[in-house]
């Protein structure tokens, strides 16, 4: 796996890339600011892009925007120390397919950027009921085809198929568990979790994990869990 890191703190790009390379993962080449991302991710095509969010000149947020405008299969993660909302919820809609905080582990982000590559969208746990709040509310066009504001049943819509195993794997990563805790639960594999998170995305025709969150909002599932 080829990884691109964007980050305007020197030290933070060295740690990063001698805690990738110490797990194996090859670093394509650092950047030190949104505009450096954007010409790197054209010239490199690095299978994920690590990207900080606060950055002098432009943004991360402003450069995810245009590097999926140039190359919308590009897997972008954001890596931040903001646990803002609206951050999060740009971040998404500007084409991140994850958001992590830096205060993760060594082994927890090597596990993440190996799904964001597995095209499965990796988010810190604590932010998984934020995201349900949000996309539960504005993404009832992008999850189900209907226009936004569409009263939606409390019930799974006819024809969803979902099996119970689904559903027990949908409503604990729904209420904020990474793979590996909802494998642990379930006794089963994270490898399997995200087998059946993929056959989820694809039975309910989602594209990405944050849809994945919307839908399980929808039908009132992780909202007991309010402690982020």
């Amino acid at each position: 796996m080829r990884v691109l890191l964007v980050d305007d703190n020197r030290l933070m790009l060295e740690g990063l890339r001698n805690l990738l390379e110490a797990h194996h993962i090859e670093v394509a080449g650092m950047a030190e600011d949104g505009s450096q991302a954007v010409a790197l991710a054209r010239q490199l095509k690095p299978d994920v892009i690590l990207m900080d969010i606060r950055m002098p000149g432009c943004d991360g947020l402003s450069a995810t925007r245009l590097i999926k405008a140039e190359n919308p299969e590009s897997r972008i993660v954001i890596l931040t120390t903001s646990t803002d909302e609206k951050d999060l919820f740009e971040a998404i809609k500007s084409g991140a397919c994850g958001y992590l905080l830096k205060s993760m582990d060594a082994a927890e982000l090597a596990e993440a950027l190996d799904q964001a590559r597995q095209g499965i969208p990796p988010f810190s746990p604590g932010l998984a009921a934020k995201l349900l709040e949000e996309f539960a509310r504005i993404s009832h066009s992008a999850a189900t085809g209907k226009a936004a504001g569409t009263e939606e049943p409390d019930t799974a819509p006819s024809g969803s198929g979902l099996k119970p195993r689904q559903i027990e794997v949908l409503k604990l990563v729904a209420e904020g568990l990474s793979y590996k805790e909802v494998g642990a639960q379930l006794a089963l594999s994270p490898r399997t979790i995200k087998y059946h998170m993929v056959e989820i995305m694809n039975q309910l025709h989602l594209e990405n994990r944050a849809q994945v969150l919307a839908y399980a909002g929808r039908l009132g599932l992780g909202r007991e869990k309010t402690d982020l």
